[in-house]
């Protein structure tokens, strides 16, 4: 189980960001005190415009940046005292990791194996699984700046998966990929969830977290302006539909105005 209690992440702007944003504030709060819980056998969606916060709370949920303020629990582990311990039972995966592009799949998921401690029996047990889970098994031997976005999203996503983690943390898993690459995404996701793991995804797509997430929160402006059910979410909100909810809550928070 995640929980996470007064989230707050800020960011010291350089000048050349201040110009860029066109304001005088040196200080910008891209997670601004947010609490939610995530359980086993369920996907937790965050869903938010580009700049919402999403990514930033992802990051910080994988400890690869600390939070200003607030705490965060994995199975009652605090996450930020106890960093090491939490990185071997979740995994991240973001666009901006990039693999790479002169090895091999097969040299790839087996250097990532070792980082983790496994044997080359567990490696190779599990790349079997993976590798054919995700039909990567043709292109073990080719080098993975020769694969297609689609590929190298797969591997990813098998190699990040390597270690078996009870938590998987997915930053946008379907971002520009194919009809067919993204529903194998999805598929596995939910093969995840029945299997008993936490699944926490952001993403902007309201397709995506309709029909993906057991629990969506929405995050704008670095806050979680609802967070429950779909079916909660569009009662609370009086709409019929995710992207009409989204919309809702989207003008409520820029004052009534679009």
């Amino acid at each position: 189980m995640l929980k996470v209690n007064n989230l707050k992440k800020v960011f010291k702007l350089s000048k050349k960001q201040m110009a860029l944003g066109k304001t005088k504030d040196k200080y910008k709060n891209a997670v601004n005190g947010i609490d939610f819980t995530a359980n086993p056998g369920q996907i937790f969606g965050l869903l938010g415009p580009n700049g919402a916060g999403k990514t930033t709370t992802l990051r910080c949920l994988a400890t690869l940046i600390k939070p200003t303020e607030g705490e965060i629990f994995f199975d009652n582990i605090n996450a930020l005292k106890n960093e090491e311990q939490v990185r071997k039972k979740i995994c991240f995966l973001t666009n901006e990791l990039k693999l790479d592009e002169f090895f091999t799949p097969n040299y790839t998921i087996n250097y990532f194996g070792s980082l983790y401690g496994l044997t080359k029996e567990q490696i190779q047990k599990k790349k079997e699984i993976l590798f054919k889970r995700f039909e990567i098994d043709s292109y073990q031997e080719t080098k993975i700046g020769e694969l297609s976005t689609g590929m190298k999203q797969k591997l990813s996503i098998a190699v990040s998966l390597v270690h078996d983690p009870e938590i998987i943390i997915f930053d946008e898993p379907t971002n520009g990929l194919d009809i067919v690459t993204a529903r194998s995404v999805t598929d596995y996701l939910v093969e995840l969830k029945n299997k008993g793991k936490t699944v926490i995804i952001s993403t902007h797509i309201m397709s995506v977290a309709q029909h993906l997430c057991d629990e969506i929160a929405i995050i704008i402006d670095g806050k979680i302006k609802i967070n429950g059910s779909l079916n909660h979410i569009l009662q609370s909100t009086g709409k019929e539909n995710l992207e009409d909810a989204f919309f809702e809550l989207y003008v409520q928070s820029k004052g009534g105005k679009e």
